[in-house]
């Protein structure tokens, strides 16, 4: 899999709703090697990671003249700059990602030892099921030099929150520990009202 992330700050909100919804009804059917998309706001904050089956079908697909003049349309409803961030080193967590989400969060940071936090991450699935139902799956992306990007699929933001305060097994919390540890200097992107779409 090979995600793109794309970040930016919102100039139009109405406006970049209404095309994004565009892009599913015109564009998604001729997005060859597309397996989906999850998007949000937070705050004054757009983020978006698009999923293609490999880096080439995603570079096919922003070939497209269709696709360039839709991304032109995209770009007025945002303030520049667009930041892009490629990953074609993704592991899905539990059931990965979602559209029934009711709240998705995406974690974009730097880390000493990405391999080591994502691998603490996906330790532990049996007992983080039975503790976190809440959470329906995740994909861990690591970017390179040390960048990564967490997104952590919820079936509601309230159940997410209640659940932040149970206690987890001593051998899963300490992993956890180190976990959050080797997130180092991470920002929290809290998706609300997630946009999510697949073929």
């Amino acid at each position: 899999m090979f995600i793109q992330v794309i970040q930016a700050k919102v100039k139009d909100e109405a406006a970049l709703r209404r095309t994004l919804d565009r892009w599913q009804e015109e564009l998604l059917p001729g997005a060859t090697g597309y397996l989906g998309t999850t998007a949000g706001i937070s705050d004054d904050t757009f983020i978006a990671l698009a999923r293609f089956e490999s880096a080439e079908a995603a570079k096919a697909n922003s070939d497209r003249p269709e696709q360039g003049a839709w991304w032109a349309e995209l770009e007025r409803c945002l303030d520049a700059p667009v930041e892009f961030l490629d990953c074609d080193d993704v592991q899905t967590w539990l059931d990965g990602g979602s559209d029934d989400a009711g709240f998705v969060q995406v974690m974009r940071g730097r880390s000493e030892d990405v391999a080591r936090m994502n691998e603490l991450m996906i330790s532990h699935t049996t007992e983080v099921k039975q503790a976190r139902p809440e959470i329906i799956g995740g994909l861990l992306m690591d970017a390179g030099d040390g960048r990564y990007v967490q997104t952590i699929y919820f079936s509601s933001e309230k159940e997410a929150r209640e659940a932040e305060a149970k206690e987890m097994p001593p051998e899963v919390r300490a992993e956890m520990d180190e976990g959050m540890r080797l997130m180092g200097d991470v920002a929290y992107f809290d998706l609300r009202e997630p946009m999510l779409m697949s073929p």
